[in-house]
């Protein structure tokens, strides 16, 4: 069996919008999310530059007892998911709930839980933690939250795959319906990373981007010359799929059709990336589309800002596409909204979906300085809309060398 799979609702809570029009809108407008990070430990810290969800309350969302079992990243994906429950209109009958399910991607889960109950036994030496932290620190914990949410009683799996956790999870939800083991899936990732011992663990890593002097916002720059790394951000995006026949019959507004997907290893280092393996990710996902590379007409690039992996991401691209690789927009929306590691395939994967729907491709700002190296056309500083799109990607590569490719293409009945 083999089922066409299309999109019908849309989730996001980042650093650059609070809901798929605020997010898109301010992606086009080149708005950045990036800026001092603030927190009580930020002096601390010799790099003070993140991507955080603006203004935000719990108590605004959740009630006092609800917040005691979820954490940050669970209730970003809480927030998310209600946003795509309700843009789809999706009402489940009690029949339809064992096949329904959850598929969501996170890096490091309820990471400040943890960082608190690390501080409280051997800072603090306070003999009793608090009773919930396993329960808010797990890795699944948003999965099951969403599931429990809405009653979802199909398959409920969490992916840590570092930054391509949320692309896995939304293409094996895909695979999941196309192959008829469910009928509907909640699909996306959370991440809420930014706490004290984590940023510290990153600049230890090396990797993270230096403040801009003259402007924070202007601090990550994919594919320019005078690029020095990525900006961890936080949020999350959830995504509601549907068989494409049961999205027709019950006449729900699809956004587009996911046409391809496919992972791969780089097997090469735990930490850098390699093009072959890129490359294969993406020539398999096109292959599973039915697609040559001049069918996509837009790639929303994985584009942290590394030295090594803007310029990988380049050959890789090159590579799969040929002499289309000179001709199709490629641009990284990370340098507005940061890296939200688990959460990032979600996150620009709807990027993605709204240039497709919108016909507007948003820019790589903070790109004034190209790399020789960099040699694609990267939507520098300036959105483009009135763009003929039928088809887009979406690229994903993370550390350990997981890669994955998202392709959604318009929805055609036919």
């Amino acid at each position: 069996m083999s089922r066409r799979v299309v999109i019908t609702g849309l989730g996001v809570f980042s650093p650059v919008g609070k809901n798929p029009a605020e997010f898109f809108d301010n992606l086009m407008a080149g708005k950045s999310g990036i800026g001092h990070l603030q927190s009580d430990f930020t002096e601390k810290l010799s790099i003070r530059i993140a991507a955080q969800v603006p203004e935000y309350h719990p108590a605004d969302h959740f009630s006092r007892i609800k917040l005691s079992g979820i954490e940050r990243f669970s209730q970003f994906a809480l927030i998310a998911a209600d946003q795509a429950v309700k843009d789809a209109q999706l009402e489940l009958a009690e029949h339809e709930l064992p096949r329904a399910g959850v598929y969501m991607g996170t890096g490091m889960g309820g990471a400040s839980t943890l960082e608190e109950g690390y501080i409280e036994v051997f800072q603090r030496d306070i003999p009793r933690i608090k009773p919930l932290s396993v329960l808010l620190g797990m890795n699944n914990a948003a999965s099951s939250h969403l599931s429990l949410a809405y009653h979802l009683q199909g398959s409920n799996v969490t992916y840590s795959t570092a930054c391509s956790s949320s692309a896995i999870a939304i293409g094996e939800a895909c695979r999941k319906i196309r192959h008829g083991y469910a009928d509907v899936m909640l699909a996306g990732g959370s991440e809420a990373m930014l706490t004290h011992g984590i940023m510290k663990a990153w600049e230890a890593l090396r990797t993270l981007a230096l403040e801009d002097p003259s402007d924070p916002a202007a601090s990550c720059k994919p594919f320019a010359k005078n690029r020095s790394g990525l900006v961890l951000g936080e949020g999350a995006a959830i995504l509601v799929l549907e068989d494409a026949d049961r999205a027709v019959r019950r006449g729900a507004r699809i956004y587009a059709e996911i046409a391809g997907y496919d992972c791969s290893s780089d097997a090469s280092h735990i930490t850098k990336p390699h093009a072959a393996g890129q490359t294969r990710a993406i020539l398999n996902a096109l292959r599973d589309a039915g697609m040559q590379p001049q069918d996509i007409h837009y790639i929303n690039a994985h584009g942290t800002a590394t030295l090594a992996g803007d310029i990988e991401e380049t050959k890789a691209i090159k590579k799969a596409f040929g002499e289309h690789a000179f001709r199709v927009p490629v641009s990284s929306t990370k340098s507005m909204h940061g890296h939200l590691m688990g959460a990032t395939g979600a996150v620009e994967f709807m990027a993605a979906v709204l240039a497709l729907q919108h016909h507007a491709i948003p820019p790589t700002i903070n790109l004034h300085q190209p790399d020789p190296e960099c040699d694609l056309d990267y939507v520098p500083n300036t959105g483009r809309r009135n763009v003929e799109l039928h088809a887009v990607m979406s690229n994903s590569f993370a550390f350990g060398g997981s890669n994955a490719v998202l392709i959604a293409k318009r929805f055609d009945k036919q």
